[in-house]
């Protein structure tokens, strides 16, 4: 009879993490895939019709996540650390449906702004944070393999985006394609949510009770700001990228449906890159698969700046997209080798507010680099790829990291 009851305590455990696997997916799929890369495939009609420059429609996103991030990035973990991930994403959920809901009917920057704000407020309540957390909860052995498997969410629906935005575009005109993404949004990320067990939990606590770290000395830990300054060099080099592909694809000529099978093809290519970071952060130390994963961000840039020649764009796209998939998912890794499982929620909670200013600043910063000197992004790609080195060198002096089971 005991050895039914285990057979069958284990049989439920893989059901219910086949199930947190699901709705992890489905909710980066829709709060970051669809809400954080679909956003950026309308700007180039936002400045024809609104007359409005570069830098001001990449400062939605800025605007939106400096307010956002420190105001609640840290609330959104301890929340998370003390009554789980369900109420956060589903109320994420809703806020990113809005977010673009709201950006389709938006004809002024406070309006642009206002629901860039919501955007935020989505990714910080129902995007990678709590799916972070919700992953490592559930999982010990093979906790990279699962957290790749999750991220493909982002993968599959930043690939998915630009063909379906470029679909709906040509038979709604943009205002409508736009709305029509926010409610999908609420539709795939919501229903999966809403079943999740917040008191499930933790089972490699269960099994093995340890303290809480106390959130004063991870502060007081060099290591964190290693982590956090390291990761904000490298999320700012690719969220500028993704920020301007369309802008950069247009200044070469490509159409609408041509810059929209580029953009998918990046995200395509990153989910090559999730599950190989993902599997390769099971078997070697994740120091060196995050200075990997920044390496190979740093030598993508390039090729966006040399004369073009054939298949150019397409080397870069797979290139960059290795990189692009590998960058957010190894994060949250070495915070929980480093800070343990039961601070994942607070420690990403900082962490995600310093990646999210670097998210948001760089590229506005490319925008006005763009703007005012010559109409050229040689300038801007050029500070990109500085910036994807220093963040490969920063993460060198992090300490060999045991992995938490």
């Amino acid at each position: 009879m005991s050895g039914i009851h285990e057979v069958s305590i284990t049989q439920n455990r893989r059901s219910s993490q086949t199930y947190i696997l699901v709705t992890a997916f489905l909710a980066l799929f829709a709060i970051v895939g669809f809400a954080l890369y679909g956003p950026p495939f309308f700007y180039d009609f936002m400045t024809k019709e609104f007359g409005w420059s570069r830098s001001v429609v990449t400062s939605g996103n800025a605007l939106g996540k400096l307010l956002v991030a420190p105001l609640f990035g840290f609330l959104a973990g301890w929340l998370i650390d003390a009554y789980g991930p369900r109420k956060l994403m589903l109320t994420g959920a809703l806020f990113a449906g809005t977010a673009l809901i709201g950006l389709s009917l938006s004809s002024s920057l406070p309006a642009f702004y206002l629901f860039y704000v919501f955007n935020a407020l989505g990714y910080v309540f129902g995007g990678p944070l709590p799916c972070q957390v919700l992953i490592s909860r559930w999982f010990d052995k093979n906790r990279g393999k699962a957290m790749g498997i999750a991220y493909l969410g982002i993968g599959t629906g930043g690939a998915l985006v630009p063909l379906i935005s470029a679909a709906l575009e040509k038979n709604l005109g943009w205002h409508m394609a736009l709305a029509t993404l926010g409610i999908l949004i609420v539709l795939i990320a919501f229903p999966m949510a809403w079943f999740i067990k917040d008191n499930s939990a933790d089972q490699a606590t269960k099994s093995k009770p340890t303290e809480i770290v106390p959130i004063k000395s991870i502060l007081q830990n060099p290591n964190f700001y290693l982590l956090a300054i390291g990761s904000m060099c490298s999320i700012g080099a690719v969220g500028s990228i993704m920020q301007h592909m369309k802008l950069y694809l247009r200044d070469l000529d490509y159409s609408q449906a041509n810059a929209a099978q580029v953009m998918s093809f990046v995200m395509f290519a990153s989910l090559a890159g999730r599950v190989l970071m993902g599997f390769l952060a099971d078997l070697i130390n994740r120091k060196y698969v995050m200075i990997l994963i920044y390496m190979i961000v740093a030598s993508a840039i390039p090729l966006l700046l040399l004369p073009d020649f054939p298949g150019r764009i397409y080397i870069f796209a797979v290139i960059f997209g290795i990189g692009l998939g590998g960058d957010y998912m190894i994060i949250p890794l070495m915070a929980a080798d480093l800070f343990g499982i039961r601070a994942l929620g607070r420690t990403m909670g900082i962490i995600l507010v310093a990646d999210g200013i670097a998210e948001s600043l760089f590229p506005m910063l490319i925008g006005h680099l763009y703007d005012v000197p010559s109409k050229s992004y040689a300038i801007g790609f050029s500070f990109l790829i500085g910036l994807a080195l220093l963040g490969a060198v920063i993460v060198s002096f992090l300490p060999k990291t045991k992995k938490e089971m």
